[in-house]
């Protein structure tokens, strides 16, 4: 069996690692380069670089920043935002990146996770999908959606672009199975009803999409405790637990979430 992956997610602003709830009331969290090194020594097994603002303002990723982490660290290294076409993509890659993180010029453009999968290789491509729920009463309400029952409610999950700004009329689902058609080799899921709240991963999407589709699927947005991670990787079905401010704030280090987990007869790499 393969070992469940732990991983910690560095949002970036102006440099910065930051968090905070919802994609919403960010607070510095410290150096991105420190943190990926201080997490590569605590026995991560990858670490996630998102330039959170990057797409909405239509700017480049700090190339510097990733270098400089690539140049510390020794475990796979994804970085996302502010990805564009192809051209991009390249130069990431080139800068010490081992993948790329895509979801805003995804869903503008799909054919860029062909051209980028059949180009570097599909390992090299993650799918990113920010979700949302949307409630509805009844799944007539929703014709072409996925409506699932969930302890909150009925609802549909709609996906967001620009960093959780704006919101596309897209089952969540849908997309996620057309992107690894496309070529995708990993999805990260995000959910900014969860994101920051510590109120555990959205485990209702994370099973039905493990259900769905054949790559491995990283949780991403809600850890608060070791159980949440256990349950993302276990009912949800996940294949690797992003975390952020569990770590960041030093509430549980990575040994001590390994631990907990193989105690609980999760794989994991210690």
């Amino acid at each position: 069996m393969l070992a469940k992956r732990i991983i910690p997610c560095l949002d970036v602003m102006n440099g910065r690692v930051v968090k905070g709830v919802g994609f919403k009331g960010l607070r510095d969290a410290g150096d991105p380069v420190e943190l990926a090194s201080y997490y590569y020594e605590q026995g991560a097994d990858e670490i996630l670089f998102l330039d959170i603002t990057a797409s909405y303002e239509k700017r480049d990723i700090m190339i510097d920043v990733v270098e400089r982490t690539s140049e510390a660290i020794f475990i796979p290294f994804t970085v996302g935002g502010g990805i564009r076409d192809i051209e991009d993509i390249r130069l990431i890659l080139s800068s010490g990146a081992d993948k790329v993180s895509i979801n805003t010029a995804a869903v503008k453009n799909p054919e860029l996770i062909r051209r980028s999968a059949r180009m570097f290789g599909s390992q090299c491509i993650v799918s990113s999908i920010d979700i949302k729920r949307v409630y509805v009463r009844s799944e007539e309400e929703a014709p072409d959606k996925t409506v699932l029952e969930t302890p909150q409610g009925k609802c549909w999950w709609s996906i967001y672009i620009y960093g959780g700004r704006k919101m596309v009329d897209l089952d969540a689902f849908k997309w996620a199975e057309k992107v690894t058609d496309l070529g995708a080799g990993e999805i990260v899921v995000s959910s900014l009803d969860f994101d920051g709240t510590k109120q555990g991963y959205d485990i209702e999407f994370l099973r039905e999409l493990s259900r769905r589709v054949s790559v491995p699927i990283i949780a991403s947005s809600g850890a608060g405790n070791l159980k949440h991670i256990l349950d993302a990787l276990t009912i949800g079905g996940a294949d690797a637990a992003l975390a952020a401010s569990i770590f960041h704030y030093g509430i549980y280090s990575i040994r001590e979430v390994k631990e907990y987990l193989a105690e609980n007869g999760v794989t994991v790499r210690i």
